[in-house]
């Protein structure tokens, strides 16, 4: 006689075969400084900052589904916050980075009540203009250079190969981190309440998830971010200004690498990040033509792979390197009459 029971299965043979290879990629990649040159260093970091910006921008919409195109609020935010803190505090900025992803997130909380009295469309034209808001008010702080900006002046005493290998690793931290921090919120109850919440709010608290609670959660967490990817931006930059630091391309270009590569997965950032990243070391010396190319891309992934490039080759050969699902599969057994 047989008799059939289930199991819940997550994790697939790619996913921790994926495992390994990362950690052995985490491994190589944290020696670059001792065998790479700098500019590789400068390249990766400048990288990173777009990946945790467009995977904090992919859980707020993609996954929260909270759209928004003023989270460049925040990355300016957590870059001033971490120049105030070298330069008047004496703060050592590479310490000051994860302090002004902090205060990004704190200054989240207040902006949440204005935010969230706007819904759909009127919700991601209110983060625009909240970000706005934010650049005006530091474009008019004559001690932070106002609208011409300012140099990070607390990095003059450390060495420019010690400076950018420490950089580097940050931001390879911050990478793992950020990924990690993604992919175990999301196996978690409160990720499978997000997944409810961005479906159907009502249903969802009809069924008792906190609704309001977990998305200013997840708006903060976003911020927290976006600040982080801030501060690591413009520590490797060593100059900031209101109309780099709050600027709306940082959305944009944030939605099109979600896009491209996949909203609502782990790898569709991560994807986009390497392309938007070689898109633009390449073809950036063709002026409009550049531009026009990232628009063309973007029109026929959206009408050709309406799930991004990694959400076709998914949903094509069943790709998942950070699978968050839970498949459940039926177990066959004998058992003696």
């Amino acid at each position: 006689m047989t008799d059939s029971t289930f199991d819940v299965v997550r994790g697939t043979v790619a996913s921790r075969t994926a495992l390994v290879m990362a950690a052995l990629l985490v491994v190589v990649a944290a020696s670059l400084p001792f065998w790479g040159e700098s500019s590789w260093m400068r390249e990766f970091v400048q990288v990173a900052c777009y990946f945790i910006f467009a995977m904090m921008w992919n859980l707020l919409a993609g996954y929260g589904g909270m759209v928004s195109i003023g989270q460049q609020a925040y990355f300016g935010f957590g870059g001033y916050v971490m120049l105030m803190l070298g330069n008047f505090l004496g703060l050592n900025p590479f310490v000051a980075i994860p302090l002004g992803a902090v205060a990004a997130g704190l200054i989240a909380v207040p902006v949440s009540y204005v935010a969230f009295r706007l819904a759909g469309g009127y919700f991601a034209i209110g983060t625009w203009v909240i970000a706005e808001v934010f650049r005006l008010s530091f474009a008019n702080m004559s001690a932070v250079g106002g609208g011409s900006g300012t140099t990070l002046t607390a990095l003059r005493g450390i060495e420019k190969a010690t400076r950018e290998s420490v950089t580097y690793w940050m931001a390879l931290a911050c990478v793992v981190a950020a990924i990690a921090l993604v992919f175990l919120f999301l196996r978690s109850k409160r990720g499978l309440a997000l997944l409810a919440i961005r479906d159907n709010e009502v249903a969802a608290e009809s069924q008792g998830i906190p609704v309001a609670r977990m998305k200013l959660a997840v708006y903060v967490v976003a911020a927290f971010g976006a600040g982080l990817a801030g501060a690591l931006y413009f520590v490797g930059n060593l100059r900031i200004s209101p109309d780099a630091a709050f600027s709306v391309n940082w959305s944009a270009f944030a939605i099109f690498m979600v896009v491209i590569g996949g909203i609502g997965r782990i790898e569709g950032p991560l994807v986009g990040a390497v392309i938007f990243w070689a898109l633009n070391k390449f073809l950036s010396d063709y002026g409009t033509w550049y531009l026009l190319g990232l628009g063309l891309l973007a029109i026929v992934v959206t009408l050709f792979f309406k799930q991004g490039l990694w959400g076709y080759a998914q949903q094509r050969w069943g790709w998942s390197l950070f699978p968050t699902q839970r498949r459940l599969i039926e177990i066959s057994g004998d058992r003696s009459p």
